[in-house]
């Protein structure tokens, strides 16, 4: 049984990757979030009256309430997901990101080294948007590709990535490093693409999609994602770098035009009589500054040495995703209202 620290335990990726260790594991989970508005402490209803989870609401920006965690609960494996993540919001506010992502990361890794574990492992969890654009439509994201990011938000990523390296390299910090592709699934935060579309379909408002849609990107959906992450960090070899991919590249057009395909199916009594099909909400908008072609990870590294491979194709994840939004409508209405707040205990 391993002591597992989790910043960033209460969005997206990070809940799921706690129920994941919670119900699927023997480890303790300690949860450190600042709980951010994307944060939402009631994805993690299922978990959390377990005796091995713990929450700690703490920002990783300040350094003396990050070491207090690390000094108190003195963990075995710190994965690191909290980070400011939203390209469209880095071009509006970059600092925020700059602050979490990269001065966040360094108080993360002197409290780490600080501790001087022996049997110890810092596990950083990126993104492929540090690599930039691929031009080629058969040109894939390697682990040795040369960092290129195009927002401040994949920059800041980036900056934080080399950091790591840094503290392996100079201070022996035992370190992994995880990049990867565009993350779909449950408990989404609803500004993202997927559970965007899904809940402006069916509440009959327009589908903006950026440019031409004919942005590519490799969709990896979640649970998938969090099992790769635990087999990383229990197994991956100190120092390296892996590239977690879906094997599922699609245009953005591509994904919303399936989401409409999907709900003509499912909810069409949702539909507004006017209109035949979803796909008559779709909307082309103007492409924001310095928006990515494509993005395609070449995950062959972590199938050959750590024997993960995805199980779900895009097909049977956007369904599970789809489906499972029609069923929680609570849970994404108190997000849209933000009733969801409410329920943060200790938050100022």
């Amino acid at each position: 049984m391993k002591k597992i620290l989790v910043t960033g335990g209460s969005g997206f990726i990070g809940s799921e990757l706690v129920r994941f260790i919670i119900d699927h594991t023997e480890h303790q989970v300690l949860n450190m979030d600042c709980l951010t508005y994307a944060a939402n402490q009631e994805s993690l209803a299922s978990v959390s009256g377990n005796d091995r989870y713990q929450f700690e609401q703490v920002d990783i920006r300040n350094k003396v309430a990050v070491e207090k965690v690390f000094s108190d609960f003195q963990p075995d494996i710190v994965m690191h997901l909290a980070a400011e993540s939203h390209v469209d919001r880095s071009i509006e506010g970059p600092e925020a990101f700059i602050d979490t992502n990269v001065k966040g990361t360094f108080n993360l890794l002197e409290a780490s080294r600080k501790l001087g574990k022996s049997d110890f492992m810092f596990h950083h969890i990126s993104t492929d948007e540090v690599y930039g654009d691929l031009e080629g439509t058969d040109d894939l994201f390697l682990e040795t590709t040369p960092y290129a990011p195009s927002s401040p938000y994949s920059a800041s990523k980036a900056a934080s990535d080399h950091l790591v390296r840094a503290w392996h390299r100079t201070y022996g910090l035992p370190v992994v490093i995880t990049n990867c592709s565009n993350n779909y699934g449950p408990f989404q935060f609803p500004e993202k693409l997927i559970p965007h579309m899904i809940l402006n379909a069916i509440h009959g408002k327009s589908l903006p999609v950026y440019g031409d849609g004919n942005q590519v990107r490799d969709w990896l959906f979640v649970t998938d994602h969090v099992k790769a992450l635990l087999t990383v960090a229990q197994s991956g070899k100190v120092g390296e770098t892996y590239n977690i991919g879906g094997f599922n590249e699609k245009s953005n057009l591509y994904v919303v035009e399936y989401i409409c395909d999907l709900l003509d199916k499912k909810v069409s009594a949702m539909r507004d009589e006017k209109i035949k099909s979803f796909k008559e909400l779709i909307t082309f908008v103007k492409d924001r500054p310095g928006h990515d072609r494509r993005y395609a990870i070449d995950a062959t590294k972590i199938k050959n040495e750590l024997g993960w491979t995805p199980d779900e194709s895009f097909e049977t994840g956007i369904e599970k995703t789809v489906d499972w939004y029609l069923e929680n409508k609570t849970w994404w209405e108190r997000v849209l209202s933000g009733e969801y707040k409410l329920e943060r205990k200790g938050q100022v």
